[in-house]
């Protein structure tokens, strides 16, 4: 079995927190888990949940109780680990049985072969940057960061009709772009600081894409050229 694991290419997916809302049906969840089924015979996928509107809505009110932020952090972990077994519940007897609570779970879960879907991991970390450090430490082939935008753009696209998407972009200008106020607000989810210091330490092969299942099965299996890539 872990031979045939070992085989296969590892693609580490950081599903937008989009996908898991109060509105998210089960037909819904239903075609993501059919894309991860699709998509298993050539590659061995890892996906990391986000947390999404849900989780937000859970942060801002416990924070207007006077929560603190540490603690904030693990709520929004426990919602993006909720939305995580809501996903495995889709995949059924296909996905690894456990939801991983640190690298060293994920690095077991990767010997199974398996669909492995996960969470939130650390406090004080996106699930961007956890994905980016689950690439890192299982040496994944490739992370795809699903978001709810096309790619990356020079201002946010939720707000500014007439912002630019990129077909590639460098690391410092990812980082540039951080620095503006355009990229901060709002839902435009774009890469933060630490996931791109870890992308470009390993150098992870890395691609913004929205979060569509047909978008999704395209790069992966007919190889289409679509989002962002981040060069490294």
């Amino acid at each position: 079995m872990s031979k045939v694991s070992k085989q296969k290419k590892i693609l580490v997916i950081k599903l937008s927190g989009s996908v898991f809302n109060f509105n998210t049906s089960s037909k819904s969840l239903k075609e993501y888990s059919q894309l991860l089924l699709d998509i298993q015979n050539k590659v061995q996928p890892v996906i990391v949940s986000g947390g999404g509107i849900i989780a937000r809505h859970y942060v801002n009110l416990a924070r207007s109780l006077g929560a603190d932020e540490s603690s904030l952090d693990e709520m929004g972990i426990e919602i993006s680990r909720l939305n995580a077994k809501l996903l495995s519940a889709a995949l059924g007897g296909y996905v690894y049985p456990v939801i991983p609570s640190n690298l060293e779970d994920i690095s077991i879960a990767c010997q199974s072969g398996k669909i492995i879907v996960s969470g939130g991991l650390h406090p004080g970390q996106s699930t961007n940057a956890t994905a980016a450090l689950i690439c890192e430490k299982i040496k994944a082939d490739r992370f795809l960061n699903a978001t709810d935008v096309d790619g990356i753009y020079d201002s946010d696209p939720n707000k500014y009709p007439n912002a630019k998407m990129f077909k590639e972009i460098t690391i410092k200008k990812c980082l540039d772009l951080l620095n503006t106020e355009s990229t901060q607000a709002g839902n435009y989810d774009l890469m933060d600081i630490v996931a791109l210091k870890v992308i470009e330490r390993s150098k992870i092969p890395t691609w913004v894409i929205k979060s569509d299942p047909k978008i999704i099965r395209n790069l992966v299996l007919k190889n289409n050229k679509t989002g962002t890539r981040i060069s490294v």
